[in-house]
């Protein structure tokens, strides 16, 4: 009778031997059919116990995103759709059709929002987030980290849970780094170029990779973790300097002579890049394959940064304020005084990172000098004009 009772499942009654699998314990059983239905039970509750994180809304999505990165409304849409679309992806039952997946390639100028979009998509959608720089990764054999170490830093960044690390988000930065040298070929090894897009292919198609588990060095004999990276989400960013010559070029054609018209420079030649652009640039076509879409970011404007500084969520005078605050310091700024620092930001050509340097270079005499201005009672700060020019402790 024992025997009997453990052959068919416990929950739908079918026998062993009309499923794949069946996980017997004691007194009762369970097929890989009633399990996969109370997985997909688990996923559909955790969606509907998030109310306000509706993944199936891009509008809520790029609604959030404006609450964290300035302007770039048209990046925010492409993201949004994208993010979407993977998701559903990842909730269609084994009838639906195959889905492929749409991983991101992010083209901007620096300090445009390409990481802070990224990370707080995942912030949104509540997934492990991992970022690693295209430029420490090289070819597998070579000295530097190889391309499973992203997958690594995923599996960290998801307190070591392997179903949450295999519906993650990975971002990687400095991208245009690993173009190609040239579109000659080379008697040596593009080991940190080429080899590194050669190396990254199969594990942003899906692959499984083989990670060690918390705490443990990477051994030939020690034990294993395997990951599958199917289901993770590959966001790619840079800056992709020149690449808007290469795109300039071909739409001008061929043409020469003196009748030849003079193109005007449009405000974004980024926005109408094509994957053969890519290709001119240093990427080879299987890795522009593997990321059908392509976000642009534009350059920000004065406006986009006096926000950045004063009205964004966590904007930079919040910050400064909280950390001279944390002194029993009320900091203040002059009207002219921001305006000053968005000026130099935008002279530097480095975005919001140029910004966050203004910040620092104005305020580290007074961070430095916080407890002596305690010990003198001064209990207020306001930054002028003379203090963006010439920064000086009181």
């Amino acid at each position: 009778m024992q025997d009997s009772a453990v052959e068919s499942c416990s929950f739908c009654g079918k026998h062993k031997d009309a499923v794949q699998k069946l996980i017997v314990s004691e007194s009762v059983a369970i097929c890989n059919e009633c399990v996969d239905l109370c997985q997909d039970l688990l996923r559909d509750q955790q969606a509907e116990s998030k109310p306000d994180h509706d993944i199936r809304d891009p509008q809520a999505i790029k609604l959030f995103l404006d609450q964290y990165v300035v302007g770039q409304s048209r990046a925010k849409i492409a993201l949004a759709v994208a993010v979407v679309n993977h998701y559903k992806r990842l909730r269609r039952s084994k009838d639906d059709p195959e889905i492929a997946k749409a991983n991101i390639l992010m083209l901007g100028p620096t300090g445009s929002g390409k990481t802070l979009l990224a990370r707080s998509v995942a912030r949104y959608l509540d997934v492990p987030f991992a970022i690693a720089d295209a430029t420490s990764i090289t070819e597998a054999g070579y000295v530097g980290d190889d391309v499973e170490t992203l997958i690594s830093r995923l599996y960290a960044a998801a307190d070591y849970d392997l179903d949450k690390c295999q519906r993650g988000i990975i971002f990687v930065d400095e991208i245009d780094k690993i173009s190609r040298r040239s579109e000659s070929p080379s008697v040596t090894r593009d080991v940190s170029g080429e080899g590194v897009q050669q190396a990254l292919l199969k594990i942003v198609e899906g692959t499984v990779c083989r990670v060690t588990p918390q705490g443990v060095r990477k051994h030939p004999a020690g034990e294993m973790i395997e990951v599958d990276t199917t289901n993770i989400l590959f966001i790619a960013g840079g800056a992709f300097v020149g690449l808007d010559s290469i795109i300039s070029r071909r739409e001008r054609g061929t043409n020469i002579g003196f009748a030849t018209p003079v193109p005007q420079k449009k405000a974004s030649d980024l926005s109408r890049v094509l994957a053969d652009d890519l290709v001119k640039f240093g990427m080879i076509p299987e890795f522009v394959g593997r990321f059908p879409v392509t976000v642009t970011l534009d350059d920000l404007t004065a406006q986009d940064l006096m926000a950045i500084l004063t009205t964004v969520k966590d904007n930079l005078q919040q910050q400064y304020q909280w950390l001279m605050s944390q002194d029993e310091i009320q900091l203040h700024f002059q009207p002219v005084a921001l305006e000053a620092m968005v000026d130099r930001a935008l002279i530097s050509g480095t975005g919001a990172r140029a910004l966050h340097s203004e910040m620092e270079r104005v305020m580290m005499p007074h961070m430095y000098a916080a407890r002596e201005y305690v010990r003198r009672g001064i209990k207020d700060i306001e930054i002028d004009l003379a203090a963006i020019n010439n920064p000086t402790t009181l």
